[in-house]
Parts: structure tokens; sequence; C-alpha cells
């Protein structure tokens, strides 16, 4: 606790230190009265936490200007919070990281929330991000809204608000766990349907068509990177690059996997998606509207098709964060606690395998990608084991995706998020445009592909497999469900490891 004498014998011990402070010295400039009320403000807010200023005595007036310039930090039940920082202190760091530092600790100190002492209590954090989480999935399934939203993002927008306002802090150990150990977990559950000896020889045409997009995707974000202006985003103008496409060659785990891997800011990853999500609602209109609905077989499709096509099936404009259905079959991939049991120890000895492997070969490497690689030979290897596994595995990583959104939004600056929503709307504007333009350039005119497979192939890229899914059933193209299916995992099992080796081009591009 800080403490201090009057040269009279008395001692002063937190905020007593301040108030006689007041009393004592009598300030009669009106400056030196707004710079200690200033400082009585932080100390009152603080809620029980501890000040430390560093003086010993009386301070006197310099001791008190000094108190004003320098950053405060508070440390509650024994973690530091970012506190204040003035102008003056941010002018000698670099412009975002200041921004953010004290748009983040100047909405901490300022606003005394009751819900203040139990931002230390992990189980308190871990509760909301789990209600955020919960709240973004119901709203999908029972809101119109929420469906075109998506729960990735009602969740995100949902912990965004609540870090804002002071019901959660801006960081906490839980945000730490769920990035470094929930995130590793669920790239692996994802990818237990990544079968490549299936992929290829039931895909067909779907596949030459997907890859086709895949370049197209590249070349998208090479043009964006090109074209639009990502200073505002400092060093991690590369990055989200890199992260988008990701994002439109496999799916939002790969956005997270290639985000958590570069460590992207928390809240450019909230306007990154934000933004994203608002194109990609815009782009899947357009492909829903150009694509003509039926095929030349109108026989029903397979009890295959209709149980691989649950998951994807209710939202056209959803990312593959789907909720699995509640009226599962019953049938051997049924979700059960041996299931899940069975899915979170695999998924854990691939974690586990992949970082081991990591640390010996390629060390300062995430260990997310060869985790990945180790996924897509192990299921291919073993197909029966992993497929048993499916649903439990895309149950689970659903609720672990859902949670590092909700960390994602909890770490961002609403005032940051709003800020560069616009760069971010514009870079996937002209990815997406690109994407389109080529993948019927090269697909229709030069390779003479079917258009409808185009459209469904560019779904697979831009959305993942259930949405390409979600179009094929929507438009009868009942042929072409399992195909969409296993073209989406292909890009789920390729993009990540693709997306990271374009760092050294997207680098260049971004500094010229």
């Amino acid at each position: 606790a800080i403490q201090t004498s009057n040269g009279h014998g008395q001692t002063y011990r937190g905020r007593a230190l301040l108030v006689a402070l007041h009393r004592e010295s009598r300030p009669k400039s009106r400056a030196t009265t707004m710079i200690i009320r200033r400082v009585l403000i932080l100390l009152s807010v603080a809620g029980g936490g501890v000040e430390s200023f560093g003086f010993s005595g009386t301070p006197t007036f310099g001791d008190r200007a000094k108190i004003r310039k320098r950053s405060i930090t508070r440390s509650i039940n024994g973690r530091d919070v970012p506190g204040l920082i003035s102008r003056r202190v941010c002018r000698g760091a670099p412009s975002a990281e200041c921004q953010r530092r004290s748009i983040h600790g100047g909405a901490s100190a300022l606003r005394s929330s009751p819900l203040a002492s139990l931002h230390g209590s992990q189980s308190f954090v871990t509760t909301v991000l789990l209600a955020a989480s919960s709240l973004g999935m119901a709203l999908e399934r029972k809101t119109q809204w929420g469906k075109a939203l998506s729960a990735n993002l009602v969740t995100m927008l949902a912990s965004l608000v609540l870090a804002n306002v002071g019901v959660i802090p801006f960081s906490s150990p839980v945000y730490s766990f769920v990035n470094k150990v929930l995130v590793s977990l669920a790239v692996p559950l994802f990818l237990f349907d990544s079968d490549l000896r299936r992929v290829v020889k039931d895909a067909g045409s779907l596949m030459v068509a997907f890859l086709v997009g895949a370049v197209s995707t590249i070349v998208g974000t090479l043009s964006a990177v090109a074209l639009v202006d990502l200073s505002s985003l400092g060093e991690n103008g590369w990055k989200v690059a890199s992260a988008l496409n990701a994002r439109h060659i496999g799916g939002a785990i790969n956005f997270v996997a290639v985000a958590d891997t570069l460590g992207v800011d928390g809240s450019i990853v909230s306007a990154a998606i934000a933004a994203d999500n608002v194109v990609v609602a815009l782009y899947f209109t357009l492909l829903f509207y150009l694509a003509v609905a039926g095929e030349e077989s109108k026989k029903g499709s397979s009890a295959t098709d209709r149980n691989l096509v649950d998951l994807g099936s209710k939202n056209a404009l959803d990312d593959e964060i789907e909720i699995p259905p509640e009226d599962d079959d019953g049938g051997e991939n049924e979700v059960t606690a041996t299931t899940i049991a069975y899915s979170l120890t695999t998924a854990s000895m691939l974690v586990t395998l992949g970082s081991i492997l990591t640390a010996a070969l390629y060390p300062g490497l995430s260990d997310i990608v060869l985790t990945s690689m180790l996924t897509v030979v192990a299921a291919t290897i073993y197909p029966r084991w992993f497929r048993d596994l499916r649903k439990s595995g895309v149950a689970i990583g659903v609720l672990f995706l859902q949670m590092f959104f909700a960390a994602s939004g909890a770490g961002g600056s609403l005032l940051l998020v709003l800020r560069r929503a616009p760069s971010l709307v514009a870079f996937s504007l002209v990815q997406l445009a690109v994407h389109f333009a080529c993948i019927m350039g090269i697909g229709r005119a030069v390779m003479r592909l079917d258009p409808n497979e185009l459209y469904l192939a560019s779904n697979a890229n831009v959305g993942g497999p259930t949405t390409a899914a979600a179009m094929a059933q929507a438009k009868n193209w009942k042929k072409k469900i399992l195909p969409a299916l296993l073209v989406g995992v292909f890009g789920y099992a390729t993009a990540t490891t693709l997306s990271l080796a374009m760092g050294p081009i997207l680098t260049r591009l971004v500094q010229r």
C-alpha cells in the first residue's frame, strides 16, 4: 500500500494520502486543484486496488504534475491492469499501441462498474464468455437476423459491448487460455472428416472448380493489398490480409488459425470479422441470384447425402460455424459422452505431437500448421475412426471457436473497431470482386466449366463446406451436395498453410 508522512508524525495510507494532501497543501491554483481531483478520481475508481506512485513525504506541486503525466498501473487482485495514459506519455509510443492503451485504460479507469471487483475472477470471465457464445448460437438458430449475422459475429459483438461498458476486462488470463489451448484443439476437431482419398475420389469436377477458386482468392488478396491502404492497421495489415485469404479458401477456422499464429490484435480481429461478414452476405446473395435451380437428375439424394448436409442446411448466409441439429438420427455418429471423450483425447494427442515436431523441426513456427497436416494425414490413414467422431468433433469445435470470437471481441476497443472497419470493408470488396472475376474468367471462358459448379465452388471457397452444401440443397443440385462438403473440407485442410506461406509476399506489398 502507498504510504507517506506529513512531516508531523502522521502517516497516511491508500486514498487517505491524497485526501490529506488536498486538505494540507490548500492549493490556490485552479490547475493544481484539477490535478489533485483527477488523481483522487483515479483512486476512487480503483475499488480496493493499490496505486503506487513512488513518492514519499508530502508531494510537492512538481510531484503532482509527474503523477498526472505518468502511466498509472492499478493492481487488482494481484493482476496489473493498464490505467490512464496521458498524451505526453503516448507521444513516444507507436500510434496504434498508444491508441489501444489510452482507450482501454481510459475506459476502464473512468467508469465505475459494480462488476469491476469481479474482473480478476477467472470463473466470472469464463461464465460471461460462455454466455456470449451461447447467445450467439441461440440467436442464430431462433431469429432471422441472427441467421443473417451468424453466431460468430453476434457472439463477438456481444463480448465487445460487454468489455467496453465494464462488465468484463479487456485483458484476462482466460483469453490467453482460449487462444492458446481451445483454438489449438478446435483446428484438428474440424478436420476429422478430411480423408483426402475420399475427397479426390468423390469430389469430381467440382474439385477443379474449387482449385480455380482458390487461385482466384489468392489473386484477389494480392490485388486488394495493392489497391487498398492498410496503413491504419500498422504491422497487422499484412497479417489480416493473410487471415482473410485463409478464410476465403477454407473458412472461419482457417481465419482463426492464421490470426492466432500471426498474433493479430483483438480489436482488428473483431473489425475484420464484422466487415467481412457484411461483404460475404452480399456476395452470397449474388451467387444465389445467378445460380440456376434444378439438375438433370431429379432422383432423391441418398441417405448419406442427407445425413452429411444436416450441418449446413439451415443457413445460407452463415459461415461453417453451424450448430449441429438436436434431433440426431441416433446412428453410429451420435454425439455421446464417449465420442466427446474420444474426440478431445484424439485432438489433444494430435496437438501434442504437432507441438513436439514443431519444436524439433521448425522452432518459432506455430504448432497449428503441423497439427493441421498431422490431422489430415491421420484422417486419411484411419478414416473410419475419425469419421465416427466427426459429429462430436464439430460440436465441440463450434463451442471452442465461439469462445475464440468471444475472447477476441472482449479484447477489442469499440472505437477502434469502428475506425478500422471501412478500410477492411473495402479490402473484402476488392478481394471478392477480383475472386469472382477470375473464377468466372478462367473457369468459364478458358476451361469451359459448368457455371453452376463455379458458383458452388466459389461458395465453398468463401463460406466453407456447410454453406456450399446448403446452396446445393437449396438449388436442388442433389448430386453436388456431397462433393460440395468434400471440397470445403479440402479447403479446411490446405488454406492455413497456403496463406501463411504467402506472408513474405504480402509483407513486401503492404510496405510499398
